[in-house]
């Protein structure tokens, strides 16, 4: 299984989680919600799906087609709808609890960051600063590079180095407030002041704390170099 494969699965899982869905809906949710899976259309999202059914994480039902499902010619008919089993939860639960380098990388982070609300905080912390540690090493391999070649470079290629560096830039410091707020919460938590709630509920989920609004992660996608 490619790693795309695998951030679309995680995706789909996550979003059934939540609630059934067919094929329409969870292709506009993928879409909207989940900006990183723009690119991907119904031939990559039902073979996803079936194999998600194949391996026992969905089961599929039938269902009466929605107006927003149908098109002008296709009339009422029956629809799919997929809904996470106990196994799939399961799955997705083990999912959620990893953070291996690839948690890490641009997609697959973005998709782990969707997630969140869902996410332990342990898990969440590891992420971030894992996260963190990916682009401080890229901003410094971006640094050194341009360093080297500064003096060959046109004014375009240059401002355009400089451009992808601001972004990684903007997203360690982006990052930096996220690990901080985590921090904050997770201490505020210990304080005597909450143990007793946190005797009656690990709060671990809680959705993160934000002091800028509730803007989704920046997008990397127009990084020089990885």
């Amino acid at each position: 299984m490619s790693r795309r494969s695998g951030i679309l699965e995680f995706a789909v899982l996550g979003l059934l989680r939540e609630s059934p869905m067919h094929g329409y809906e969870l292709r506009k949710r993928l879409n909207t919600s989940l900006g990183v899976f723009r690119a991907f259309s119904y031939g990559s999202l039902y073979p996803c799906l079936k194999t998600l059914v194949a391996n026992g994480w969905l089961i599929e039902e039938t269902g009466t087609a929605s107006a927003e499902a149908m098109t002008p010619l296709s009339g009422r008919r029956a629809k799919i709808v997929y809904r996470l089993t106990a196994e799939g939860k399961e799955h997705f639960e083990e999912l959620l609890s990893q953070t291996g380098p690839d948690a890490y990388e641009d997609e697959h982070f973005a998709a782990r960051f969707a997630f969140f609300g869902q996410t332990s905080r342990d898990v969440r912390m590891r992420v971030l600063e894992g996260r963190r540690s990916r682009l401080e090493e890229r901003l410094e391999k971006m640094r050194a590079s341009l360093a080297r070649t500064r003096e060959r470079l046109d004014d375009y290629t240059l401002e355009l180095q400089r451009h992808g560096m601001e972004s990684v830039e903007r997203e360690v410091r982006w990052l930096n407030e996220l690990i901080e707020s985590e921090r904050a919460g997770r201490d505020q938590r210990s304080g005597p002041a909450s143990s007793a709630q946190q005797n009656s509920t690990s709060g671990e989920s809680d959705v993160l704390p934000r002091r800028r609004g509730d803007n989704p992660p920046p997008d990397t996608s127009d990084d020089t170099a990885k």
